[in-house]
C-alpha cells in the first residue's frame, strides 16, 4: 500500500513537472512571435499581448519550482511534507495574474489620458494574434487536463491564467477591428477595462481558494458526512466527534474522535480504530493521513473547542438546505 502512494505521488509530480515544462516552452514561443512580430508590424497591441506572456512563462517556472518542492520527504522541520508548497504557489500565481491585469488598466488609463488610439494590425499580426488564441487554449487545456488529473490548486489557477490571455488576445483584436472599422475608438478602451476587470476577479478568486487550504479549512463539506457514515459503520465504534480535515495539496489530513466500550482492552480498542481508519480510506481517495483517538463510551470533555459531530453537523445541513429553499422562492 505504502509503494503504491509512493508510486502515485511520484507520478504526480512527473505530471505537474511535464505540464510545467509544456507551459515554459509554449509560452515563451508565443511571447518572442508576438513580441519580434509586433514590432515588425507595428502593432503596439500584439506587442503588449506577447509582454504580457512572458508572466506566463514565470508562473510556469514557479508551478516547476513548487513541484520539485512537493516533491521532498517529511523532514524535522516538515514532518507533514511539503505539500503546502503547492498552495503557496498557487498565491504566487495569483499575484501574477493580479499585476497583469492590474498593469493593463495601468496601461489603458494612460492611453485615454493621452489621447493615443491603437493602431490596426497589418495581416502579419492578425496572424500571430489569431495563432496566439489558438496556441493559448491548447495550453490552457493542457494545464486544466493536468490540473484535474492531479487534484493540482495551482495548475488549475495556471490554466484560468491561460484563459485569462486568450480573453487578451480575443480584446485585442475585436477593439481594434471595432475602432478601424466601425469608427467607434472607445470601445477599444472599454473593452480593455471590461477584460482587465475580469483578469482582476479570477486572481482574487484563486487567492482566496487558496486561502482556504492554508487556513485549514476544505470546500466540500461533505466529506465529513461520508466520514461520520464509515465510522457508524464499523461495529464497536460510536459517538464519531472532534472531526477535523484539512487539505495538503491534493490530499485529506483526517483527525477524529470516537468513543467504544470502557471495558475493551487498548488491543481491542486500537482494532477498532483502525478499522474504522480502513473504512475511511475505503469511502474517501486520497489520504494523506488519519489519526483516530479513542475515548470510553460517555465520555465529556467541556474544554473540547474544535472538530465536527454529527449533531453539529445537521442542524448546519438544514440550515444550508432552507437557505437554497428561500433563494429558490419555495
Amino acid at each position: 500500500m505504502i509503494h503504491k502512494e509512493k508510486m502515485q505521488d511520484k507520478k504526480r509530480t512527473q505530471d505537474i513537472n511535464t505540464a510545467s515544462i509544456i507551459g515554459i516552452i509554449g509560452n515563451a514561443v508565443l511571447a518572442a512571435a508576438k513580441i519580434s512580430l509586433g514590432f515588425v508590424s507595428g502593432s503596439l497591441a500584439v506587442v503588449s499581448d506577447g509582454i504580457d506572456s512572458t508572466t506566463d512563462i514565470v508562473t510556469s517556472f514557479v508551478t516547476l519550482l513548487a513541484s520539485r518542492i512537493i516533491a521532498k520527504p517529511p523532514d524535522v522541520r516538515h514532518p507533514y511534507g511539503h505539500r503546502r508548497a503547492e498552495a503557496v504557489a498557487t498565491k504566487v500565481v495569483a499575484f501574477v495574474i493580479f499585476f497583469a491585469g492590474a498593469q493593463l488598466i495601468r496601461a489603458t488609463i494612460e492611453n485615454i489620458l493621452s489621447g493615443a488610439v491603437r493602431q490596426f494590425p497589418t495581416v502579419l499580426a492578425i496572424y500571430v494574434t489569431v495563432a496566439s488564441i489558438i496556441g493559448k487554449v491548447f495550453l490552457a487545456y493542457v494545464q486544466y487536463s493536468y490540473g484535474k488529473k492531479t487534484g493540482s490548486s495551482m495548475l488549475r489557477a495556471n490554466a484560468r491564467n491561460m484563459l485569462n490571455d486568450v480573453l487578451i488576445s480575443f480584446a485585442v483584436l475585436l477593439g481594434l477591428v471595432v475602432i478601424f472599422i466601425l469608427q467607434m475608438p472607445v470601445f477599444d478602451y472599454i473593452v480593455a477595462m471590461l477584460v482587465s476587470a475580469w483578469i482582476l476577479r479570477t486572481a482574487v478568486q484563486i487567492f482566496l481558494e487558496s486561502s482556504l487550504e492554508v487556513m485549514d479549512g476544505i470546500d466540500d463539506e461533505s466529506v465529513y458526512s461520508t466520514i461520520f457514515q464509515a465510522i457508524n459503520e464499523v461495529k464497536g465504534a460510536r459517538n464519531p466527534h472532534r472531526t477535523r480535515v484539512r487539505r495538503i495539496g491534493d490530499k485529506f489530513i483526517i483527525d477524529v474522535d470516537i468513543e467504544v466500550d470502557a471495558r475493551l482492552t487498548v488491543k481491542q480498542g486500537h482494532a477498532i480504530a483502525l478499522k474504522a481508519e480502513e473504512k475511511i480510506k475505503q469511502k474517501l481517495k486520497n489520504i494523506y493521513d488519519i489519526i483516530v483517538h479513542i475515548e470510553p463510551a460517555g465520555n465529556i470533555e467541556e474544554d473540547e473547542k474544535f472538530g465536527l459531530s454529527e449533531r453539529i453537523l445537521k442542524p448546519e445541513k438544514k440550515k444550508s438546505a432552507a437557505k437554497k429553499r428561500g433563494h429558490s422562492g419555495e
